[in-house]
């Protein structure tokens, strides 16, 4: 489907512009006004211009709608828009580390005049 309406962009767009080169621009009556007889074409003096401008707008409507859908496929297809959206997280369980508290300095059960001996 979007390979389909990105070939239906691309044909308008080309229509387009080869439309737009076709069509006469404002100073041209000018110059069919002094006896040239450009102004004369396949569709008459008027008839050119009125089809050309229908098909011109046709194709633009075209351009616009495929611009769009063009735009929503492309907005469906994207990527989180977070790195941290599509990323999966597992969950590690781990026990905690119970320490029994120690005194910094050892309690003694003598005196402080009594030293044991050791033995040597």
């Amino acid at each position: 489907m979007k390979e389909l309406v990105l070939v239906l962009h691309v044909l308008a767009a080309v229509g387009l512009v080869a439309l737009v080169l076709l069509q006469q621009g404002k100073g041209a009556d000018v110059g069919a006004a002094f006896g040239s007889g450009a102004s004369q074409t396949l569709f008459g003096a008027r008839g050119a211009a009125n089809f050309l401008t229908r098909v011109t707008a046709v194709l633009a409507t075209v351009f616009f709608i495929t611009s769009m859908t063009l735009t929503a496929f492309a907005l469906r297809d994207t990527a989180p828009p977070s790195v941290t959206q599509g990323v999966t997280v597992e969950e590690v369980v781990t026990k905690p580390v119970v320490q029994e508290e120690t005194p910094a300095i050892p309690e003694s059960t003598s005196p402080p005049g009594d030293v044991p001996e050791v033995p040597r």
